[in-house]
């Protein structure tokens, strides 16, 4: 069976099995929130291709500090992971894999070192090395090497033990924010200093 194969099988049973907990974060996002319930944006894919992503919203729309725009809910969300499930349509139109490296926003493209744009040459994932290294709270150059280094490595093995150890990681609620934000700061490129991002991009 081939990655992709594995990746659709894998996400439609996930879709099955976890449609009950979706439709009560839904409700719960729909009673604390309002609507919409879902959070699109626009990241980029394998080969540079932009796709639409979506994840369940974790903070009141607004302007102001991401840590006083996320709800009890929103909190609760992240560090279950469960505002990542809807990503799950995303692996069955092909846009992503179950493990890979994170999605990340169009603007980050041109920041990126010739090394760095190398995560590009594979399927972005659900989960990856860099999320089970410390999620998001480590430090951008680190995080985007560990996603080089899963793209020159990557096995059926190793994605495996990536999935072993997400489960592990997420009842855990291990690095799920930076350390001073709700959210992972933006990166800024390599060598330059990021500062906090304005939206919900946490990745």
């Amino acid at each position: 069976m081939t990655k992709r194969w594995f990746d659709l099988v894998a996400a439609l049973l996930g879709l099955l099995f976890t449609a009950p907990l979706m439709l009560v974060a839904a409700v719960a996002i729909a009673v604390t929130m309002g609507r919409p319930v879902l959070f699109r944006q626009e990241r980029i894919g394998r080969g540079d291709r932009p796709f639409v992503v979506a994840k369940f919203r974790t903070m009141r729309a607004g302007t102001g500090d991401d840590a006083d725009r996320l709800t009890v809910v929103g909190r609760w969300l992240r560090a279950t992971s469960i505002d990542e499930l809807p990503q799950l349509w995303n692996v069955v139109r092909g846009e992503m894999s179950l493990v890979g490296p994170r999605p990340l926003l169009p603007q980050y493209v041109d920041r990126y070192s010739a090394r760095q744009r190398l995560r590009h040459d594979v399927r972005p994932g659900i989960t990856g090395l860099a999320q089970i290294s410390g999620r998001n709270g480590i430090d951008w150059e680190t995080r985007l090497e560990l996603d080089v280094q899963y793209v020159e490595s990557c096995s059926w093995r190793r994605d495996l033990a990536i999935l072993g150890v997400t489960v592990k990681t997420v009842l855990t609620a291990d690095g799920v924010t930076s350390a001073d934000h709700a959210t992972m700061t933006e990166f800024a490129g390599s060598n330059a200093r990021s500062t906090p991002a304005s939206t919900d991009t946490a990745a």
